[in-house]
């Protein structure tokens, strides 16, 4: 074996390590977004998600959209032996965890900074942690994929439901507001594009005009 694949970088110690500083740099970004509004490490659609609950108090969109990324890609990870940094950390860290926080009253990580990098890089090593502590149990221990071929691709699967979860919440808040999404999906199903993008869009479109009231 080549002496250049024994050093710590290889390691799994080194997994651990890097998942930890992903996963703080990618909090602190959602810190960055909760306090300034600007500097989440995600697409504009999943961060509307949080900004619904930031301005309306309802996390739940956001938080199973997350967790549900979160735990299908933890799932993945030591099954393929890639870890999604898009899903399972941008996803699940930067938006699911956030959202549980605050919907639980927990904003103590999400306006301190150097909070936000300590909590960030403890759920990275945990995460670290248990995908290394699965593919040990697991892969390690035999020849079989362990169902890998189903696990791929579990969070997107889990993400199709998310847009008549958002024409819900658009409901509840407003019928105007529900109307723009519905239209939106509608929309956006008929040119066979994800309807979750088209629910957000006319939720926000419909919004402008008639203002939830506080």
């Amino acid at each position: 074996m080549d002496i250049r694949t024994k050093g710590f970088w290889y390691s799994e110690s080194a997994f651990i390590l890097f998942v930890a500083c992903l996963s703080a740099g990618i909090f602190a970004g959602t810190h960055m977004y909760y306090v300034y509004h600007v500097g989440a490490f995600n697409e504009i659609a999943i961060v509307a998600l949080l900004e619904a609950g930031i301005k309306g108090g309802s996390f739940g969109a956001a938080a199973a959209f997350g967790a549900s990324f979160l735990f299908a890609r933890v799932l993945e990870g030591p099954l393929v032996g890639i870890l999604d940094i898009g899903g399972a950390l941008q996803t699940g860290v930067g938006i699911g965890i956030p959202a549980l926080m605050l919907a639980a009253g927990l904003t103590a990580p999400l306006t301190s900074f150097p909070l936000a990098l300590l909590t960030g890089a403890v759920i990275g090593a945990a995460i670290g942690l248990v995908i290394l502590l699965i593919r040990k149990y697991t892969i390690n221990s035999s020849n079989s994929t362990f169902g890998s071929d189903v696990m791929m691709g579990a969070g997107n699967a889990a993400g199709r439901y998310l847009g008549p979860l958002i024409v819900i919440a658009a409901v509840m808040a407003s019928i105007p507001v529900g109307i723009g999404a519905t239209a939106g999906a509608a929309v956006f199903y008929a040119y066979k594009k994800p309807i979750a993008g088209g629910a957000i869009l006319g939720a926000m479109i419909m919004g402008l005009f008639f203002p939830i009231a506080k």
